[in-house]
């Protein structure tokens, strides 16, 4: 059998292939198990790999990783793989692939073909729920999500996140996602943002106190300040397009795009343009002079507040 794993999402990825790996070596042993880089072999050890008979098991399981990598195996792939005995399975890891290729169709047309591809919000949430609830414990949905918006849209981190709440609790509410989590810097100046917007002066400066006491300087509150009123700008300038439509031309998270449409209901241009104009004076300041970068965001932010 001749299979092919390939695709972005390197966490769906390399779970699914340590599932094979682990059941074949279960079966069969770890003599019978061969891992071959693409990358750092020739042609003739990647025929050999896959062409020679299993020793001391009545099968064997040859990993390619990126055999692409070699230029002799893209343009012999269907020969190659057309003589593999069947003794022999095969497991072709492609983390980056051209689509456009001969070699790619032939991949996806003539071996057990699957895609990872990278997850949105939307996609992860469910992820999540299913994962918790197949390692017997419970995540609804909505919290699913809040865990998304505080740690961000990292698998791996998701992964390790869940695991530890688990063992806290097998049932995960929002309150043990506080408890045991750490908000990253980008969800929460995100919260800080919208606190602000809502005329929450108070809450907004604690907010950024707790970013601060977790050593999120100055110039990166800045920067993802920044990014999050780009995202603003685009949605404002958007019309009457959909949050998917503005998210697809801009390449970012549909979720991301329709989270800041309700903040983006509620401004002006002119508003905007002038909370731009605010924060790059705060940057040029900060690198030309010695403004207190701290006290300008905090009076940015109460400024904020206090004009809604």
């Amino acid at each position: 059998m001749i299979t092919t794993l390939c695709g972005p999402n390197s966490f769906g990825l390399q779970h699914d292939l340590h599932k094979a790996v682990q059941k074949f070596v279960a079966e069969q042993g770890d003599l019978a198990l061969e891992r071959i880089d693409g990358e750092t072999v020739d042609l003739a050890r990647l025929r050999e790999a896959i062409t020679c008979l299993p020793f001391l098991a009545s099968k064997k399981l040859v990993v390619l990783r990126a055999p692409s990598a070699n230029k002799q195996f893209t343009e012999q792939v269907e020969v190659l793989l057309g003589v593999v005995p069947n003794t022999t399975d095969i497991i072709i890891i492609e983390p980056k692939i051209d689509k456009r290729s001969a070699y790619y169709k032939f991949l996806k047309k003539s071996t057990s073909f699957t895609e990872y591809t990278a997850l949105d919000s939307n996609g992860l949430a469910a992820w999540l729920v299913r994962l918790a609830k197949d390692k017997g414990g419970n995540l609804s949905s909505n919290d699913a999500r809040y865990l998304i918006d505080r740690i961000g849209l990292n698998q791996q981190l998701l992964a390790s996140e869940l695991e530890k709440l688990l063992l806290h609790n097998d049932h995960i509410t929002r309150s043990t996602i506080d408890l045991l989590t750490e908000a990253s810097p980008q969800s929460t100046i995100f919260q800080l943002l919208e606190a602000a917007f809502a005329g929450h002066g108070e809450r907004a400066l604690q907010l950024y106190a707790e970013q601060r006491a977790l050593k999120v300087e100055a110039p990166q509150i800045i920067a993802i300040l920044a990014w999050q009123l780009h995202i603003l700008l685009l949605i404002k300038t958007g019309g009457n397009r959909s949050a998917a439509d503005v998210a697809k031309e801009a390449r970012l998270s549909p979720y991301v795009v329709q989270k800041s449409t309700a903040i983006a209901r509620n401004l002006s241009l002119p508003e905007l343009q002038q909370l731009l104009t605010g924060l790059l004076d705060i940057d040029l300041k900060s690198k030309r002079s010695n403004l207190d970068s701290d006290e300008a965001l905090q009076n940015y932010f109460l400024q904020l507040a206090l004009s809604r």
